[in-house]
């Protein structure tokens, strides 16, 4: 990953002299959307518009130490590298409503999480070994009928973009109170309810599927999808195929957003995970569960043209009916400053809170709260720094140890 980080730090300057970035970029923007950073690469390129393609990604690097709370390895690093590339059919062949898309994932980091027995993630870059690996992360075809009001979308995709994804933006056409990302939290949670981890495909195990989006009004969306659910018993889907071995994730999601001074969006969805799952000596033929989200900005400060300042906040809730998942209830919240330092206009601040009730079966402690707090700071065009700090007062995964305390360094690009 060396020869990736000199080469992006070689044409930044000229391939993010474009627009200014947004203020307020996810923690994980490659958990989150589905085409991956600027496609200021393809601008550098000299792409031509009319082709079609665009082409972009990220690269994150974050570093970790542990202050107290755990014995052992108290320092990590990870690195995350996307390259994506879209075609606009309807621009390239004449395909109208036809979107593709295809990305590669290279990741190489350590267990962070697992040295601080942190069931949720403190940190969502690493997940599930193998920690080094090369992938296609993306491979999908996107068809828009009937004036938008019916998406779909099927091949290798993130689920938890469409489902449970309370980082997507709240819906205005307004500069001046535009939040692009309700947070700059790091922790696991703020991408996926902890209800559904182990089930739902996303950041770095994306899954083959189909998901349609319905949006009878510019308000209102349903979102419908079946994927591969083979992640369910521990295969790393990110690396494989699609299967078709009976283990399928049905999930249906609903959501209405309201643009005013103070946009927000509220939804609501629920899931069925197929197959006999089992965990330790636990076995279950089938699982199901409920979660919500909702955001809204809570204050702002605006003009007509620029934003001005504002603070936004956002409320998670999850429940299973699982005796194998590592969680069966879960609670987050959060609030997020944007544009509040003077001078400082694409800079971003918050604090959030996840508390996960932990599977009984696999874990002595009931519960596991974590919170954490972070500043985000933009260095250069679309370049952020972000210092994170996290308090865990009882990780599930270390029964005999408490109050353990992080220290993250974020380093993100987006090309």
């Amino acid at each position: 990953m060396f020869w990736i980080c000199i080469l992006l730090c070689l044409f930044a300057r000229e391939a993010l002299s474009g627009e200014e970035a947004h203020y307020g970029i996810s923690g994980n923007p490659g958990a989150v959307n589905i085409l991956t950073g600027t496609g200021d690469l393809g601008n550098w390129l000299k792409i031509p518009e009319q082709t079609g393609i665009r082409l972009g990604g990220l690269w994150m690097g974050d570093y970790n130490a542990l202050l107290c709370g755990v014995n052992g390895r108290r320092l990590t690093g990870n690195s995350l590298f996307i390259l994506d590339l879209s075609i606009d059919l309807q621009k390239a062949l004449k395909w109208q409503g036809g979107l593709f898309g295809v990305e590669f994932l290279q990741f190489n980091g350590q267990p962070t999480n697992a040295d601080a027995g942190v069931v949720q993630g403190y940190n969502s870059l690493p997940g599930s070994p193998p920690l080094n690996r090369s992938e296609l992360y993306q491979l999908w075809l996107r068809q828009a009928l009937f004036e938008d009001k019916l998406i779909v979308r099927v091949g290798k995709t993130i689920p938890t973009y469409h489902f449970n994804n309370v980082s997507k933006p709240v819906p205005t056409n307004n500069p001046a109170v535009s939040i692009p990302s309700v947070s700059g939290l790091i922790y696991t949670p703020i991408f996926v309810n902890t209800t559904l981890l182990g089930v739902i495909g996303g950041y770095y195990n994306s899954v083959y599927g189909v998901v349609a989006t319905i949006a009878p009004a510019t308000q209102s969306y349903i979102n419908i999808g079946v994927f591969d659910g083979n992640l369910a018993r521990g295969v790393q889907t990110g690396l494989t195929g699609p299967h078709f071995n009976g283990y399928y994730l049905s999930i249906m999601e609903t959501g209405y957003g309201w643009t005013s001074s103070k946009p927000g969006i509220a939804a609501i969805g629920g899931w069925y995970q197929s197959g006999l799952l089992q965990s330790e000596s636990q076995r279950q033929n089938g699982t199901g569960g409920i979660y919500a989200f909702g955001s809204q900005a809570l204050w702002t400060r605006a003009s007509e043209t620029t934003n001005k300042g504002n603070i936004s906040g956002f409320l998670q809730l999850g429940w299973n009916n699982s005796r194998t998942l590592p969680m069966n209830l879960f609670l987050g919240m959060g609030l997020t400053g944007f544009a509040l330092v003077p001078n400082r206009p694409n800079d971003s601040f918050g604090v959030g809170l996840a508390w996960s009730r932990l599977n009984k079966y696999t874990y002595v402690r009931r519960s596991e709260l974590m919170l954490q707090g972070y500043y985000q700071t933009q260095l250069y065009r679309s370049i952020y720094f972000e210092p994170v700090l996290s308090y865990i007062p009882n990780p599930g995964a270390h029964p005999n140890q408490s109050n353990v305390v992080a220290v993250t360094a974020r380093l993100t690009m987006l090309f």
